[in-house]
């Protein structure tokens, strides 16, 4: 049943045989990554980044066509505690500027099922750009019930290894490999 919906709403916003694929933008007020790591073995520490900037450019009809960009500064990160955040800011992390910005800009789809693919992409953080794979899943796709206009709902995982982008401070102590979970939300602009 699950699938038959899913198939549904694709097919909804999908135009005429030969349509390209449509643009949404990213809802900043839904969208989250949430990252976590092994500190010391003693806990799971986690940050989160939110209120970000993105494009889906989705080809309901041929997924693998499709792509997403998001951009964000690094300062909008999250972590609970001002101490925590500071350190990460300075020269032993990222030495981040003020307008310092994380991007991730797709490469290629592979479509993995109904409503799964792998989104290769560019991922640049801390001045290093590198690949990443992101397991993706489309939640939904549909009108959405309050704004009465096209949306798409998307979660995906990565796993991260910090020293990769030049930020392994207290490694292997401190968790290398950095879990990350995206969900995010995207709307048809108005025309």
């Amino acid at each position: 049943m699950k699938s038959l919906l899913i198939a549904t709403a694709l097919a909804a916003l999908a135009a005429p045989a030969a349509a390209a694929p449509e643009t949404y933008v990213l809802d900043a007020s839904h969208s989250q990554i949430l990252f976590a790591y092994n500190h010391l073995g003693y806990s799971t520490t986690w940050g989160m980044f939110s209120g970000f900037d993105g494009t889906i450019e989705f080809d309901a009809e041929n997924p693998a066509q499709s792509s997403v960009t998001v951009s964000f500064p690094v300062r909008t990160m999250l972590t609970g505690w001002e101490e925590r955040f500071t350190h990460f800011m300075s020269p032993d992390f990222f030495d981040a500027a003020e307008d310092e910005m994380v991007t991730f800009t797709s490469t290629a789809i592979e479509v993995t099922g109904e409503n799964t693919a792998n989104i290769t992409g560019d991922l640049t953080l801390n001045g290093v750009t590198a690949p990443v794979t992101l397991a993706a899943k489309l939640n939904q796709a549909g009108e959405h019930p309050m704004m009465q206009t096209p949306w798409l709902g998307f979660d995906a995982t990565t796993t991260l290894v910090r020293s990769e982008w030049g930020l392994g401070l207290f490694a292997p102590f401190v968790g290398d490999e950095v879990e990350v979970r995206i969900s995010i939300e995207a709307m048809k602009p108005a025309e």
